[in-house]
């Protein structure tokens, strides 16, 4: 059903009638415009919103992904949200977030497509999909979180579409991590690829991990081959920009 402070507009394929159907009684907030959804969500999980809840506007001022960076949302055929998360993990595995959105989005997807670590999907040279998620911490565990996504292509109306992207990523937050990981290895462009990888906080004297790309952990880590011979498995939610250099030998 319909959150407090959503409103509804009768012109939209998201407006709240519409989606009260599509989605039954999960949870949501829909507005015709808002700054940001994950904004909106994120104040839900503070006051203590319900797992699976979801917030999705027609149209984001300053829409947000990984580490905050700016999203660009296409004004026809894409639908943005963000759903509200109480996945009860450790806090070591806070980043099987990404692998889990990015294998949802790939469930509802109507072309091949490959995949970016930690957050970005493509098809025919395009981009497809993004992943972007926000955890707040609580002693040794993941409270809550947030987690954008981003479809484009999506035909109207979008609320029977929405449900079945929420569907996927209800299942694939239940999958046993290694599964999951061994979907999306064979779709992941990084790997084989030199990586620069520079951590949050982003400046001047910021952590930046350089190497080749090896493997995925179960976790969502990206393993790195370093020069130095170290091979730390970064988390997505501890990497800002990624760069890839030329292919590896």
């Amino acid at each position: 059903m319909a959150g407090p402070g959503a409103e509804e507009h009768d012109a939209s394929d998201l407006c709240a009638s519409a989606l009260e159907e599509a989605l039954a009684s999960r949870p949501f907030r829909t507005y015709p415009a808002l700054l940001s959804t994950e904004a909106d969500a994120m104040a839900w999980g503070r006051a203590g919103g319900p797992h699976g809840a979801v917030v999705v506007a027609g149209y984001q001022a300053s829409p947000r992904g990984r580490a905050g960076l700016p999203w660009t949302v296409p004004a026809a055929g894409a639908l943005a949200c963000s759903v509200l998360l109480r996945p009860g993990l450790a806090i070591e595995r806070e980043g099987w977030l990404y692998p889990a959105g990015v294998a949802a989005l790939g469930d509802i997807a109507h072309h091949d497509w490959t995949w970016s670590w930690p957050d970005t999907q493509h098809a025919e040279g395009e981009v497809v999909g993004r992943v972007g998620a926000y955890a707040a911490l609580a002693g040794a565990t993941v409270e809550w979180a947030v987690m954008n996504l981003l479809a484009t292509r999506q035909p109207s109306p979008r609320g029977p579409v929405l449900a079945r992207l929420l569907g996927a990523l209800d299942g694939r937050l239940e999958q046993p991590p290694q599964e999951l990981v061994a979907d999306l290895r064979p779709r992941c462009t990084t790997l084989g690829k030199n990586v620069r990888l520079r951590l949050v906080p982003m400046g001047p004297r910021g952590i930046v991990i350089e190497g080749t790309a090896t493997d995925l952990d179960e976790d969502g880590s990206l393993v790195v081959d370093t020069t130095g011979g170290r091979r730390p498995a970064v988390r997505p939610l501890d990497v800002g920009l990624v760069a890839l250099d030329t292919d590896c030998a």
